[in-house]
């Protein structure tokens, strides 16, 4: 599963909401209103400014088309890698989700500050959108968080499933905040998703008292599920506060705020728990930082699969974040899913898979 958080989004992201900037954000409507005044048109000569000229139109025509499924092979790679992250997540012992998290933000801040620098784009953004980049950083962060405790208190495979309502909610948070249309199907992919969730929770008084032994520690599983299901709430309301700012925030500037927030939310957490320690395994040190390489190496693989590919393709193409996750739980944990949480999973993948295409189909009209 990729936490969106964004690397998130999850981390965070969903389909083409934020990562298909064709030109760099943040850049003011009046300058470029100003350049393409004086910029000629494509075709035009820089010369006579009037008629196509030869050696304007030959550049263009040798400008090669991407790849045939080059994009959807940039989706199986970040699906590849968001996974291999999970599975980490879950491997580190004796450090919490939280630090964990924490340790990833000081990582993607290494990274993201000579992007900023290089840009231009400063470090505190438009002044009527601040109030939505600090809600975005505490909201994606916060997304996290609740996702590493989910790997680490629930199994993989319960997880990455739950995780995947994710698009589904954002349908519902897009209407209540964007006045977004809400569908019948909306309502449909919604309600497959709720059965999805019960069947992968396996609550007692639905399915009997012998669902409880389905793990060694039933309250643990449940704690796990209802991380899973918060991060999927808050990667949700990151998303639509993503939408709300469309491309006047530079990307760069967004997860600026995210590990800013996000290393003072888990700072202020762990001192309050009283979870803070240092890794002292040298393998749990070299977990955490291929976890950071991971996640954001899937971001960027993700973001030029959104980039090149058609958004439908690439929600089915996500869909292999579930199958890894299952496959990793049963090499690595020897943990064969239960039957119920195969058809929960059926059920998510359907209602998230479904409401991306049908995005993607309302958009292409």
């Amino acid at each position: 599963m990729r936490p969106l958080d964004g690397t998130g989004a999850a981390e965070l992201p969903e389909l083409g909401l934020t990562l298909t900037d064709d030109a760099p954000p943040g850049a003011s409507e009046e300058p470029a209103a100003a350049e393409a005044a004086e910029t000629p048109g494509p075709g035009r000569c820089w010369l006579c400014r009037s008629s196509p000229c030869g050696s304007c139109a030959q550049p263009e025509a040798k400008r090669k088309a991407p790849c045939p499924g080059l994009g959807l092979f940039y989706t199986f790679l970040s699906a590849f890698l968001f996974s291999l992250s999970s599975l980490l997540v879950k491997k580190v012992e004796d450090i919490h989700a939280v630090e964990i998290s924490a340790f990833r933000c000081v990582f993607q801040m290494i990274v993201v500050i000579p992007c900023l620098i290089y840009r231009k784009s400063g470090f505190v953004g438009p002044k009527g959108q601040r109030i939505f980049l600090v809600l975005r950083g505490l909201l994606g962060s916060a997304s996290m968080m609740f996702a590493y405790y989910a790997f680490q208190a629930t199994s993989l495979a319960d997880a990455t499933v739950i995780s995947f309502s994710c698009p589904v909610l954002t349908s519902i948070f897009a209407c209540i905040f964007l006045k977004e249309k809400y569908s019948p199907w909306d309502v449909l992919f919604t309600l497959f998703t709720i059965v999805g969730v019960i069947l992968i929770v396996r609550p007692p008084f639905l399915f009997g008292s012998d669902a409880a032994e389905v793990n060694e520690s039933y309250s643990v599983h449940l704690k796990g599920t209802f991380a899973a299901v918060a991060h999927a709430v808050f990667a949700a309301m990151t998303l639509v506060i993503l939408r709300k700012m469309g491309k006047s925030v530079d990307y760069f500037l967004s997860i600026w705020y995210y590990v800013i927030l996000g290393l003072t939310e888990g700072v202020i957490v762990l001192f309050i728990l009283g979870e803070w320690r240092l890794p002292y395994c040298g393998l749990d040190r070299l977990y955490l930082i291929l976890i950071g390489l991971f996640g954001l190496g899937g971001q960027v693989f993700l973001t030029k699969g959104i980039q090149i590919e058609k958004a439908g393709p690439v929600a089915l193409m996500r869909t292999m974040d579930v199958v890894f996750a299952f496959i990793f739980q049963i090499i690595f944990f020897n943990d064969v899913p239960t039957w119920w949480t195969v058809g929960g999973a059926l059920c998510v993948v359907a209602s998230s898979t479904g409401a991306a295409i049908h995005k993607w189909c309302q958009s292409s009209k």
